[in-house]
């Protein structure tokens, strides 16, 4: 029997899924974009807000928080299945895309909030894809230098003060 997920009322969550098999399945930009076009469409339908993300060749992380009673889960299932019918679908493709289920960890402080953005940003980097996260064009960090607030949230006063070497482009550029 599968542990219960830890789903709370105006959490914020670290999620992560990954492709089955451990697949590249984002290993093209014509992909990766196809992926973002899901989840604006997904916030469209369902009220949420990300903070940071980052997609990698054979897995995403968000740094989501769903709003006014949102399910987290609702959320993720039409995102997830949404774009395993059209990923599918482009490569004539039948069956799974997603490993499992996808993982949550509820955000409890500000020290783990701090810890959980700077991870999202600084994969690229440990990756060795980027020197530097702004230089990754699918990375929540990136969207916000730019000024595309599409997918990730524009920068709070938190993020703003927490993270000011990260948000000092946008702050000089408005």
């Amino acid at each position: 029997m599968r542990k219960p997920r830890d789903l709370r009322e105006h959490a914020e969550y670290h999620v992560v899924a990954r492709a089955n098999r451990q697949e590249f399945i984002f290993e093209t930009k014509e992909i990766k974009d196809l992926f973002l076009s899901v989840v604006c469409r997904a916030k469209q339908k369902y009220s949420f807000t990300i903070r940071n993300f980052c997609i990698m060749s054979n897995h995403f992380h968000m740094l989501i928080h769903p709003e006014n009673g949102e399910s987290l889960s609702k959320i993720m299932q039409w995102i997830l299945s949404v774009f395993a019918a059209k990923f599918n679908r482009f490569f004539g493709y039948v069956g799974h895309v997603w490993y499992d289920r996808f993982k949550s960890v509820v955000v409890n402080s500000l020290r783990q909030f701090v810890a959980v953005f700077n991870y999202i940003t600084v994969n690229p980097v440990k990756a060795a894809i980027v020197r530097d996260a702004f230089d990754y064009a699918y990375l929540g960090l990136r969207h916000i230098r730019d000024g595309d607030f599409s997918v990730v949230a524009p920068p709070d006063e938190l993020v703003r003060l927490l993270f000011p070497a990260y948000t000092a482009p946008l702050l000089t550029s408005s």
